[in-house]
């Protein structure tokens, strides 16, 4: 009986784990670093990882779609990131987002077809004085509306 070749996303996570004792408490840290190599989580890791750590499938998905930092699917070559807290909606947010979608033609959690931009949504950037806050590619821009957002989204079109 020949057995199936790993994926080279399985043979990534399996060498993670294993680099990791396959301890079972350090999953954040290979999911991390899975991340990292990869650009997401994908989905044919999550049986492999929970195999490594003797732990279930179930465990091991709970983590990965409880933290808004992994990603199952690869993400655009740019990532905006909207704040939705309370105090940058109270500081106008929602009216950001808004412009974001009807700008980068996006739904907020899609990825533009050409793989250009994903829009996430967030829910605390720590800007709550200064907002609406708005992630660009890791870097963060506060006030982002009217002026300030027209020009962070000409960055991104570049």
């Amino acid at each position: 009986m020949s057995q199936t070749p790993a994926s080279p996303a399985v043979e990534t996570a399996t060498a993670i784990a294993q680099a990791h004792g396959n301890r079972p408490d350090a999953l954040l840290e290979m999911l991390h670093e899975i991340q990292h190599r990869l650009g997401f989580i994908p989905e044919a890791v999550i049986p492999a990882l929970a195999q490594a750590l003797n732990r279930s499938r179930a465990e091991v998905f709970g983590v990965v779609s409880f933290y808004h930092d992994f990603r199952r699917q690869p993400a655009g070559r740019h990532v905006v990131r909207v704040c939705r807290a309370e105090a940058c909606q109270a500081r106008g947010g929602r009216e950001t987002e808004a412009a974001l979608q009807q700008h980068l033609r996006l739904k907020t959690g899609e990825t533009a077809p050409d793989g250009s931009v994903t829009l996430e949504a967030v829910y605390c950037l720590g800007l709550c004085a200064i907002g609406p806050a708005v992630m660009v590619d890791g870097k963060l821009h506060a006030r982002a509306e009217g002026k300030r957002l027209a020009t962070l989204l000409t960055e991104v079109a570049s």
